[in-house]
């Protein structure tokens, strides 16, 4: 194994001081606690990186490089991106991100390649900062609550989060004020996102995607003791499952998308026992005691795609694509219709087969471009909650509303 920046033996807390960029990765995996700092402190000390990954059956290989894989992208971009926040204070076209951290670093060379093929032709100058999604987007969130003025946000903006699109005291207050404009011209996605049962495309015309993050099952069979496979949303939501889920409270954009959907469909009842699926160890009153007792598994974790092929493939762990459909977390592309002439070449380039192809080969996050092969099973569904839905109803409060049936759930059990 490579050890130039960390060895499997180290524990989780000694690797997650050194690189906060692992933190993301291994909550994408399942593990919510280390999110928590004091929690990350305590139980982190106790338990290797080589443990974890056992006990939750990832494999080790593929975990450790994708983890050097985010280390070193942000290693080589910290010259880059200081240069780059030196440029963007002038530059014509502001372009701003949060990109999911298994294709990062693939996305930004074939950006960077492309821009130095095009400086010529784009005659304008270009600032861009495309942050791993392990930084978050508490930064946008700060100056869109401070400003009313459109100007905080960039030209072009790319991201997962339904909170930060559709929130009224966030960029959903743009968006009623016809600030945004589609102008990719794919004049139909992608058949897996636009057909008899789902239509990503947004009617109004404004909002752009480039491709999603599907949720799936992952299912420890070696604890299902009887219990039947679960192959629904319906199956995590029965009193089988209660305290058997790992559920990624950690990946906000993916878990706001997950309580939509189960609101959606099953209503304040469901969101509770979402709430009562929640393994209790992954409790934050109950993870400062795992280190003092047998940790219990979850049945059922579930978590992003991509994470599905950190699986051992003779090992007991086994993906299931729910047959209700995987709920979706859109990654979004919005561009200012007010510069639509010189952001056209770039969003061309965002929504172009050769992006898509580096979403959805690279990292599993299914593309809508219409010339991509998401080398996905035609059978298999996605869940997204519609346009119609989000128009009519007001999407930030009713995460928040949610998110508090959730907790008050968990407290409770």
């Amino acid at each position: 194994m490579d050890k130039r920046y960390f060895d499997i033996k180290d524990t989780l807390f000694d690797i997650t001081e050194k690189y906060k960029e692992a933190i993301d990765l291994l909550v994408s995996v399942g593990f919510e606690n280390i999110k928590d700092e004091n929690q990350r402190k305590t139980i982190g000390k106790t338990i290797t990186l080589e443990t974890a990954l056992k006990m939750k059956k990832i494999n080790i290989d593929t975990f450790t490089k994708q983890l050097i894989n985010i280390i070193e992208d942000k290693q080589n971009n910290v010259d880059k991106v200081s240069e780059v926040n030196q440029i963007a204070q002038n530059a014509d076209v502001k372009i701003e991100g949060i990109l999911p951290c298994p294709v990062r670093v693939p996305l930004m060379e074939a950006f960077q390649d492309w821009l130095e093929n095009n400086k010529e032709k784009l005659n304008v100058t270009i600032g861009y900062e495309l942050k791993a999604a392990s930084m978050g987007v508490d930064w946008l969130k700060e100056s869109l609550e401070k400003t009313k003025s459109v100007d905080v946000l960039p030209d072009i903006f790319i991201s997962a989060g339904f909170d930060l699109f559709f929130d009224k005291n966030l960029i959903g207050k743009y968006k009623s004020e016809g600030v945004f404009e589609d102008i990719t011209e794919i004049e139909h996605y992608n058949r897996d996102f636009e057909n008899d049962y789902i239509n990503l495309k947004d009617p109004d015309k404004q909002y752009s995607m480039i491709g999603v993050v599907p949720a799936v099952f992952l299912v420890n069979t070696e604890e299902l003791k009887g219990l039947k496979m679960p192959s629904s949303w319906e199956d995590i939501l029965s009193e089988e499952f209660e305290n058997k889920v790992s559920l990624p409270i950690g990946d906000f954009d993916l878990f706001n998308a997950i309580l939509l959907n189960i609101y959606k469909k099953y209503g304040e009842e469901g969101v509770k026992k979402l709430g009562k699926s929640l393994l209790k160890s992954m409790h934050p009153s109950e993870m400062v005691k795992s280190h003092i007792r047998k940790t219990e598994k979850p049945v059922v974790t579930i978590m992003p795609y991509f994470f599905t092929r950190m699986i051992k493939r003779e090992g007991p762990m086994k993906a299931i694509w729910p047959k209700d459909g995987a709920i979706i977390s859109p990654i979004f592309m919005l561009s200012k219709k007010e510069k639509k002439e010189k952001l056209k070449p770039i969003v061309d380039f965002f929504a172009s087969k050769k992006v898509g192809e580096i979403l959805s080969h690279n990292g599993k996050f299914p593309s809508v471009n219409p010339d991509v092969d998401n080398m996905i099973s035609k059978d298999h569904k996605y869940m997204w909650i519609g346009w119609d839905y989000i128009k009519n109803n007001d999407i930030g409060s009713l995460i928040s509303k949610c998110e508090k049936i959730f907790n008050e759930t968990i407290r409770e059990v």
